[in-house]
């Protein structure tokens, strides 16, 4: 007798899982982590991104607005990245809006992009899209303020 209960409550679990697993709408799938790198961008740690910062590169904040209030990297510029394309590394940057009209003038200048890191694309997107309009000193802090926060590093 135990044992059918058991695996009656067995059965029972098992399709109110599989029930829960076809409830899920598709488009919920966990968004993809950025790549581990990003070709004419160089890679940077929050050490490098701050010792970058303090030889007078521009540090940019590509999250949401209320984010960037909310607490940045000191000194950072806000720069939000407004995303609609896919968190991809081959996302349709038309689908998007990024004011490279924020950025410095001169395309040779320092900048280091950051966000939240993991799942939060817009510094690849921003670092992308400047890239392609010609800066040549891009800097992608994939990290971002979490990494950043972690090391205890100033923020406002």
């Amino acid at each position: 007798m135990q044992t059918k209960i058991l695996n009656l409550k067995t059965l029972m679990l098992g399709g109110l899982l599989v029930a829960a697993a076809i409830a899920m709408p598709a488009g919920k799938a966990a968004a993809a982590e950025t790549p581990d790198s990003l070709a004419g961008a160089i890679l940077v740690t929050a050490d490098k991104a701050k010792e970058l910062q303090a030889k007078g590169a521009v540090i940019v904040d590509t999250r949401v607005a209320n984010e960037y209030a909310e607490a940045h990297i000191k000194g950072a510029v806000s720069v939000p990245y407004k995303e609609k394309s896919a968190k991809a590394p081959d996302f349709d940057a038309s689908q998007d809006s990024f004011d490279l009209g924020k950025l410095p003038a001169d395309k040779n200048a320092a900048i280091v992009m950051y966000c939240n890191a993991g799942e939060c694309w817009k510094s690849y997107k921003a670092s992308v899209v400047a890239i392609k309009a010609g800066y040549k000193k891009i800097h992608w802090f994939r990290g971002g303020f979490p990494e950043w926060k972690g090391k205890g590093f100033p923020t406002e």
